[in-house]
């Protein structure tokens, strides 16, 4: 097996875990706390982001994997780009997978970080950091790779 696959299959797993346990301990073990600019509230978000899409409820959770599926026959008949992306792509599933996971565990994501510090903000869960996160290094991969093909451009 490549190290790839190796790295990417522990970095699933442990966020993965770890996000569920969390999603767990807030449903079952109330782990509320109020803060002064943030607080640790149980929600359950029924939509996407920002509830957008909460009509589609019943829907969701098979419409994300169907989606997740053909990202996969993508990247599997397309390898480079998983060897390329592979711990990004590692992060966004682990956490997407988590959330969907929620949907049918608990017919709703579960969510309970809540900013109120200045202004509201939606209230989120460590799943929704973590495919934040792995955009960014996508993106942050992408905007350094055309900085060096244009490095190697403007040398020829």
């Amino acid at each position: 097996m490549r190290k790839e696959y190796k790295l990417s299959l522990i970095i699933f797993i442990s966020i993965f875990i770890f996000d569920q346990f969390v999603k767990y301990a807030f449903v079952n073990f109330s782990w509320e706390v109020d803060g002064p600019y943030m607080s640790l509230k149980l929600a359950y978000n029924y939509g996407v982001a920002f509830s957008m899409f909460a009509f589609l409820q019943e829907y969701l959770k098979y419409i994300q994997l169907v989606i997740a599926l053909v990202a996969t026959i993508y990247l599997v008949k397309n390898k480079e780009i998983f060897y390329k992306y592979f711990i990004p792509i590692s992060i966004l599933y682990a956490a997407g997978l988590s959330n969907i996971l929620d949907r049918f565990t608990y017919g709703a994501v579960v969510d309970y970080f809540y900013w109120h510090y200045g202004f509201e903000f939606a209230i989120f869960n460590i799943a929704d950091v973590m495919i934040n996160l792995a955009v960014a290094i996508i993106i942050i991969m992408q905007i350094l790779e055309a900085r060096e093909e244009k490095k190697k451009k403007s040398k020829s």
